[in-house]
């Protein structure tokens, strides 16, 4: 498979600043909490339909009564239809196709046909796991941030947490100009954002393709690269296995990690994903290093501030 688009980036609507200035996370409970509480006989109806869904029959018995409430939730909100199958899995989120909701939500998501009218539409639904068993991976990246002080070790405040996070950080990262899946809708432990997808599955990562044009791919990377840090965010986990090739366009994809540029290992973070992206577009044969890359993504901290 190769890639025939010049990789064209996206406008950017310059996001206002840098740092942590969010608006802090809530991660009390939510109306799916008090959904699962509730266990009214509509609701009821609907966990066990899913629960006897096939593609839910391997994961259902980790799912918790609130995640059945929040996938609950946002049918009922219109952002989901029905569920398909699952794209991938792993030990802390499985993702899975869903047929988008009603005209609104399909609206809000950009997603149309050519006559401006919303049409049916496939949606990724990410539904991290509340009672995976180990969080350090997770809490390496959350610890330290002002945003979620007092968390502590409660999983499902640090999923809820993480979730929420990863649902801001597409949001910046699209207002920079950097081509990310779309956030639609987050509910407690559950994610819904467009679906990166061909007529044959899911978009293919970079070391999927054959790339007929490194240099254009790498310049757009680093453009990408540079935006983020300039909204004040480092993607954390770089490479090309984060990055997917679609409709003549690279899209970064998987920022529930990324840190904001005050983090405290936000420096170690930015220097190994510019080592990554170095080394895969360097066996390309791009002449690049990560020195290089990181003080264009930098601008080498602005000239040493002046």
């Amino acid at each position: 498979m190769s890639d025939d688009g010049d990789f064209g980036l996206v406008d950017t609507e310059e996001a206002d600043g840098v740092g942590d200035e969010w608006e802090s996370i809530d991660v009390s409970d939510t109306e799916a909490d008090e959904i699962a509480r509730t266990r009214d006989r509509e609701f009821s109806e609907f966990r066990k339909r899913i629960k006897n869904t096939e593609q839910f029959k391997v994961t259902a018995s980790v799912f918790d009564d609130a995640t059945y409430g929040a996938l609950y939730k946002l049918v009922q909100d219109g952002h989901i239809d029905a569920f398909g199958g699952p794209i991938s899995t792993g030990k802390e989120a499985n993702v899975y196709t869903a047929l988008a909701g009603d005209s609104e939500a399909r609206s809000a998501s950009g997603q149309s046909g050519g006559d401006g009218e919303p049409r049916d539409e496939e949606v990724a639904v990410k539904v991290y796991r509340i009672n995976a068993s180990d969080f350090r991976d997770m809490r390496g990246y959350l610890d330290g941030d002002p945003r979620f002080e007092g968390i502590g070790s409660d999983k499902k405040k640090v999923v809820t947490a993480w979730v929420r996070k990863e649902f801001a950080n597409l949001q910046r990262a699209q207002k920079a100009g950097v081509r990310v899946p779309n956030p639609i809708a987050v509910q407690r432990n559950v994610l819904v954002m467009e679906y990166i997808a061909t007529e044959d599955g899911r978009a293919k990562r970079l070391n999927e393709v054959h790339i007929e044009n490194p240099e254009t791919a790498f310049e757009v990377v680093r453009e990408y690269m540079r935006r983020l840090y300039d909204a004040g965010l480092v993607h954390g986990d770089l490479s090309e296995y984060n990055i997917v090739f679609h409709e003549g366009q690279l899209v970064v994809i998987d920022l529930g990690q990324a840190v904001t540029v005050h983090h405290g290992n936000a420096r170690d973070y930015l220097e190994r994903d510019c080592e990554n992206v170095a080394n895969f577009f360097a066996r390309q044969g791009v002449d690049v290093t990560a020195e290089d890359l990181l003080a264009t993504v930098t601008r080498a901290d602005e000239a040493a501030d002046g």
